[in-house]
């Protein structure tokens, strides 16, 4: 099991630590609701080390990277970022991962930790045209530092101008005393802040200097289970519950990230997926009654027939409430169509719901 570069200091917190994506990471500190709590209406930091950093670089960078991805990417600018996904050849997704254009012919791809190879052989079998592609994973940290308050927070911390940073965006300046760290307007929390790359050697003296410059704003360490709560709560799609290798981006309500003004890997199939309709929709509902919903309970219809599962789920710490996405037939997809989730042999009415779950 590999370690981040901060692994140790998670320890002398007292973080739980848990093996995810093939590292040993915190889970929780003082607990799931409070370091949630502390997102929403403050500011908190997530160690994100595990995720993956894929360097391309040539005249060609761009080309391969519209040839792969479903996105659009000829519409970035310098310093912008784009979410977007790799579809396979069978109708689903390789993985979904953040698209970064530092300049011309230079781009960083952040992808998912427990499928840093798999894109990585993905991408390079794609790449007959002589990109320069580094994986430099194993060479970079990341933290995630979200909520209300993190730009107020940081600012001291920077020359780059955080509080105006438009979504999306990113800048590569000096941070903390360490130059060439790039600062991205990005988070999966829904809350807003900025997630930090750098290189490993630089982590314990940017950790330390994040939290002296946020300590008078309440600023906490935040583990993977309230990072999932917060997601979930925004109906942010995770690799590998909400969408994997049969899932298609259009099934998966990713429509708006799959361009088809532009060829790329299976684009035909899904361009006529689109124009057919798709057989079964990602949905998120609520429950009607008190019950927490859980990854692969079975989702049943009126009748108690198996209509999906559950593909991720929680008790909702800002609305109180249990939540959860799920695969249904497109006929009980619409808002407020009823569906039922099993529970421990008793079906529990529940209901579709608009996303995010969330709002402000």
């Amino acid at each position: 099991m590999k370690n981040t570069a901060l692994t140790h200091v998670h320890e002398g917190l007292g973080a739980k630590m848990v093996p995810f994506a093939g590292y040993n990471m915190p889970v929780q500190y003082e607990g799931v609701n409070i370091e949630h709590e502390t997102v929403r209406n403050g500011v908190g930091v997530f160690d994100v080390s595990h995720m993956g950093e894929f360097f391309l670089k040539g005249e060609n960078a761009l080309a391969l990277i519209q040839k792969v991805t479903s996105n659009d990417a000829s519409k970035l600018v310098d310093g912008k970022a784009q979410y977007s996904c790799l579809p396979n050849n069978e109708g689903g997704i390789v993985d979904d991962l953040i698209v970064y254009k530092i300049e011309d012919n230079h781009y960083m791809l952040v992808v998912n930790a427990s499928n840093i190879e798999k894109d990585w052989n993905w991408i390079s079998s794609h790449n007959d045209m002589g990109v320069d592609m580094q994986n430099l994973s194993d060479n970079y940290s990341l933290l995630a530092i979200q909520g209300p308050k993190a730009a107020e927070a940081m600012q001291s911390l920077t020359s780059i101008d955080l509080v105006n940073m438009p979504y999306y965006s990113f800048q590569i300046g000096e941070f903390a005393g360490v130059k060439d760290v790039v600062v991205s307007a990005t988070g999966y929390t829904g809350s807003g802040g900025f997630e930090i790359y750098f290189k490993n050697e630089d982590a314990e003296m940017i950790w330390n200097k994040v939290f002296e410059a946020g300590a008078t704003f309440g600023i906490k360490p935040i583990g993977l289970a309230a990072r999932d709560t917060l997601r979930l709560e925004m109906g942010f799609c995770l690799y590998g519950n909400d969408i994997n290798d049969t899932t298609s981006p259009l099934e998966a309500g990713l429509g708006w990230i799959t361009k088809f003004d532009k060829e790329f890997t299976n684009s035909a199939n899904l361009k006529n997926q689109k124009e057919n309709g798709v057989g079964r929709k990602l949905v998120a509902f609520e429950m009607t009654e008190r019950a927490i919903p859980r990854h692969d309970y079975e989702i049943v219809d009126g009748s108690g027939s198996v209509i999906g599962v559950v593909t991720s789920g929680t008790m909702s710490p800002s609305m109180n409430k249990g939540i959860g996405l799920g695969y249904v037939p497109s006929s009980l997809s619409t808002v407020d169509s009823e569906i039922f989730i099993r529970i421990r042999k008793n079906d529990v009415p529940a209901k579709v719901v608009k996303l995010p779950f969330y709002k402000k």
